[in-house]
């Protein structure tokens, strides 16, 4: 903004001018700091929704990063990377948002899912494992019928 266009605004409006500079600059350094810390997740750049202040002037005034929070099938391993990945993203910026928070809640659940499911295929390895190791039946419809013969 020239000290000609500062001139013909009144006090009042430069100071929303002011204030909405203010606004921009801390939007843009929140939405860096998602895309900073998104691990090759973000879906593209930062979006932002601007405001049209009094000196004519556009100001990022709200903003998003959009990131893929969809779990990797099949790897839970990998799943747990990203969901780390997609929580420290959430997290980044020093004041997280409401949503920000709701996006790690969900890249939590997310987390604890996969390893969950990597706790069962572990556990399905060593069951399997010892069986084989014992002699017994890895194939579970085998040895389900093998346990109904015995109790019937």
């Amino acid at each position: 903004m020239g000290s000609m266009a500062a001139a013909k605004l009144s006090q009042q409006q430069q100071a929303v001018v002011s204030k909405l500079a203010q606004t921009d600059q801390h939007v843009r350094a929140h939405e860096q700091a998602h895309l900073a810390a998104s691990g090759g997740y973000a879906k593209g750049g930062p979006s932002f929704t601007y405001t049209r202040g009094p000196d004519g002037q556009l100001y990022a005034t709200a903003g998003e990063v959009n990131i893929d929070t969809t779990a990797v099938q099949g790897d839970p391993e990998a799943t747990i990377r990203k969901a780390e990945t997609i929580k420290a993203a959430a997290e980044a910026p020093s004041d997280p948002s409401t949503q920000d928070r709701m996006v790690a809640a969900q890249a939590t659940q997310m987390e604890i899912q996969a390893r969950q499911e990597l706790n069962q295929m572990q556990g399905d390895a060593v069951t399997n494992q010892e069986r084989r190791a014992h002699g017994y039946q890895t194939d579970p419809t085998s040895a389900a019928g093998a346990l109904v013969s015995l109790i019937g």
